[in-house]
């Protein structure tokens, strides 16, 4: 990869067990690249949420009540 910088991302240790060599590193490095290089993150993101809610909707939820939902997971979760 040219012109690359080391940078340091916190993730779950289980995560740093998948990135213990230098070509793991590099290689999430270079998919990392290409996803947030013109704006694919955003697609990606958009697309994750996307499916849960037309799920939401196929089953005659409203927005309403998946954000009642998700506060009440957020709370129950929250440390």
């Amino acid at each position: 990869m040219a012109d690359t910088v080391d940078v340091a991302i916190p993730v779950d240790a289980e995560v740093a067990k998948h990135l213990d060599t230098p070509a793991r590193r590099e290689a999430v490095g270079r998919y990392l690249s290409g996803l947030l290089n013109g704006g694919r993150v955003c697609n990606v993101l958009a697309a994750t949420i996307a499916e849960p809610k037309r799920e939401a909707h196929a089953r005659s939820l409203t927005d309403e009540e998946v954000d009642g939902e998700l506060e009440a997971w957020r709370a129950k979760h929250q440390d």
